[in-house]
């Protein structure tokens, strides 16, 4: 079995910490470098003593290790349409964060320009690698609660805004500065921004494409953000199934500037709940269920240590599998630019006032 030399571009994205130890730990990856243009970030993954490279850019990253054969774009949503190019120039296998990009001409670029480099690129959408999400996908198939009806999941979390501060930028969250609706002086970026999961899962789950999406946001419970926290969308698939979705910034946190234990207040950091209705039953899930809870810093606050199997290792074994034998991922740009497209169809629905028809 070859290693496949992985490397990581940027580290300013929610989710780069989750990479780590997966990455230092699974003996089909050998994790070479990373690549960090702010020095505060860059100093605060040095103290963390990880035995890789660190460069100051992701170009001179790629030229003084020709031998990295895999990036991770862990970068600004913004970002990542550059860093795309750039890795495809060197020609370089991708996994990108869950968001490539929510402009259609960049995403239709991508596909044109992965295509073109003849170079693997996988989006970030680990809850297909939760245990409790293929358990229902497996019920769901087999038909254990007949053929569905509603599908209800809500994909809530606390903000990660104050640790990332690009995620409560418009133009790096979203792309550009764009109202949500008139008379409104929030922009496009928020909860919506930083949730495509349940929009992903209820395609794979229902084995069809969106009808139409009804969406509509709420009174922010953080008023010094200039992006939308709360929201809620309903809606119809193609076959029929109807569904309303959460995705939402609704769990509060302690505004750290460094991710740690006790960062969420009551209850918990982030749900991802499901109740899907068939004509012969009803199914009812929780992804993040299993959890110690106790009293910890900071502030002797309600705390939750996470104990659910970490879906970064199955996605990082689908990693492997797809770059050392050239295959399509499940999980590729073209399958999720339809999620990106439903999800830009909700902000057109909060800005309209009514349905919107893809």
């Amino acid at each position: 079995m070859r290693q496949i030399n992985v490397a990581i571009s940027s580290l300013t994205h929610a989710h780069v910490r989750k990479y780590y130890n997966t990455l230092l730990e699974n003996p089909k990856l050998n994790w070479v470098a990373v690549s960090c243009e702010d020095e505060k970030i860059a100093g605060h993954f040095a103290a963390l003593g990880y035995p890789v490279a660190v460069y100051a850019t992701l170009t001179e990253m790629l030229e003084s290790q020709p031998e990295i054969d895999a990036v991770i774009l862990a970068s600004e949503n913004s970002k990542h349409f550059p860093e795309f190019k750039t890795c495809c120039q060197y020609k370089k296998h991708m996994l990108s964060m869950k968001i490539p990009t929510f402009d259609m001409d960049e995403y239709d670029e991508m596909i044109s320009l992965a295509r073109d480099s003849n170079v693997i690129c996988q989006v970030e959408l680990e809850l297909h690698y939760n245990p409790t999400v293929k358990r229902v996908m497996e019920l769901t198939a087999e038909k254990k609660i007949g053929d569905l009806l509603s599908f209800n999941a809500t994909n809530i979390t606390l903000s990660p805004v104050w640790a990332f501060p690009w995620q409560g930028i418009p133009e790096q969250s979203y792309g550009k500065r764009i109202p949500l609706k008139a008379g409104d002086q929030r922009f496009r970026g928020g909860a919506l921004a930083d949730h495509p999961h349940i929009f992903d899962l209820i395609r794979w789950l229902s084995h069809s494409e969106f009808a139409y999406v009804y969406a509509e946001v709420g009174k922010n419970i953080r008023p010094d953000l200039c992006e939308e926290d709360l929201l809620f969308v309903t809606g119809e698939m193609k076959n029929g199934l109807k569904f309303v979705l959460d995705p939402s910034w609704s769990r509060r946190e302690e505004r750290l500037t460094v991710p740690a234990v006790g960062w969420e207040v009551y209850p918990k950091r982030m749900e991802v709940n499901f109740t899907i209705v068939g004509t012969a039953g009803i199914i009812q899930a929780d992804a993040f269920g299993p959890n110690v809870y106790y009293n910890g810093g900071p502030n002797n606050r309600y705390t939750v240590q996470y104990t659910y199997f970490d879906e970064w290792i199955g996605m990082m074994d689908e990693f492997y599998d797809c770059v050392s034998r050239h295959r399509e991922p499940k999980i590729n740009l073209e399958w999720h630019k339809k999620t990106i497209e439903a999800m830009n169809a909700c902000y057109e629905s909060i800005s309209r006032g009514k349905p919107v028809y893809l």
